[in-house]
């Protein structure tokens, strides 16, 4: 079999990993903002962990099936060095930000480059939709 004919399944599963990662990150960042403890359960936090890992083994398998080059790529490029962003202001938004205030802020900043990581992989534009502005 052709690997290349697993291509539309890896992507629509990539596709439902980014959806449950970005509805888990936003449910856990909502109930933090509230005060609450659930969100930092150890269940929720290792099915976040595997979620991720998930999500970036299909990712990382479509890159190498669609011989992706992030040099060339420069779509690629941003949406990595974006998610290296997100992943850092998410564990400042659920965790590490000692203030409310300053949770909200990372937690808006994180959606925002999750919205725009997506953009980024929906219009294979480095912008995403940033570029019509």
């Amino acid at each position: 079999m052709d690997p290349l004919t697993c291509v539309p399944l890896l992507r629509e599963a990539h596709l439902a990993l980014v959806a449950a990662s970005g509805a888990l990150f936003a449910v856990r960042g909502l109930g933090v903002l509230a005060g609450a403890r659930w969100p930092l359960h150890r269940a929720l936090r290792v099915g976040s962990v595997v979620i991720d890992t998930l999500l970036l083994t299909a990712g990382a398998t479509l890159w190498g099936l669609l011989r992706l080059d992030p040099l060339r790529d420069h779509w690629l490029a941003s949406k990595l060095v974006l998610l290296v962003l997100y992943i850092v202001l998410g564990s400042w938004a659920l965790k590490r930000a000692r203030t409310t205030s300053a949770r909200a802020l990372f937690f808006v900043a994180a959606l925002a480059l999750f919205a725009t990581m997506a953009s980024i992989g929906w219009t294979r534009h480095p912008l995403g939709l940033w570029r019509w502005f």
